[in-house]
């Protein structure tokens, strides 16, 4: 029995450590920098793929899916929506918004079982 839990928390999409993966790689990519148009294709690349690379280093049976979206603060409005049609049991989702004084970076990540 004890096996089946183990088991079970090693496929597990856990909400915490995915948001941990997402701050670590934000922090890494953009830390104290101010923001810069010309970096931020850059950056959004460079978040989305250290995310990946942690997530695969997870060992988890998943498939990935990783959203990136840097904004100047300027007082514009940004609305963002997802929705999924899933197992609730087995994937899961995880939004992180980070900023500074200059900008925001939001990251969603999608884990779909396989």
């Amino acid at each position: 029995m004890d096996s089946d839990f183990a088991s079970g928390e090693d496929t597990a999409f856990v909400y915490d450590e995915i948001s941990n993966i997402i701050k670590e790689a934000i922090e890494a990519t953009i830390g104290g920098n101010s923001y810069q148009h010309n970096k931020v294709n850059q950056w959004t690349s460079n978040v989305v793929e250290q995310c990946l690379n942690q997530l695969t280093k997870l060992g988890k049976p998943f498939k990935y899916i990783v959203n990136c979206v840097i904004m100047q603060k300027n007082g514009a409005g940004l609305n963002m929506s997802n929705s999924c049609y899933w197992d609730n049991q087995t994937d899961g989702s995880c939004t992180v918004r980070w900023e500074n004084k200059t900008m925001y970076c939001i990251v969603s990540i999608f884990g779909l079982a396989i």
